[in-house]
């Protein structure tokens, strides 16, 4: 399910590391007091724990909010550690994060602005 997940209008994720003995009231609080974002939109808030193979993600559904929790049985997500901030992933690093892959891809297609004539 979180591999597909496409219900939310925004993905961010909490670079470094994360407590994931916290549930929905603290990550909700974690992405209120120290990123400044409201937890009650259409977006989906991604944390990873120390060792990388399991990931929590919090998401408002117009009632509540839904808890949505991973582990990986072997390997580990490719998450930035080098951060104690929230990053905005577009679709695409989405995908890239949920296949094992680092979200910034220096071999990737980047999208053309626009065509100049020679």
């Amino acid at each position: 399910m979180l591999n597909d997940f496409t219900g939310a209008d925004k993905v961010y994720i909490a670079c470094g590391y994360t407590d994931l003995r916290k549930g929905i009231d603290g990550l909700a609080r974690l992405v209120q007091q120290q990123f400044a974002l409201d937890p009650f939109t259409n977006t989906l808030f991604l944390f990873c724990g120390r060792r990388r193979d399991r990931i929590k993600g919090l998401y408002w559904e117009k009632d509540g909010f839904i808890l949505l929790y991973k582990r990986l049985e072997m390997g580990a997500y490719q998450w930035p550690r080098f951060e104690s901030e929230v990053k905005t992933l577009t679709p695409q690093q989405y995908r890239w994060l949920m296949e094992g892959l680092q979200i910034e891809q220096p071999k990737a297609h980047r999208p053309v602005m626009g065509l100049t004539t020679v």
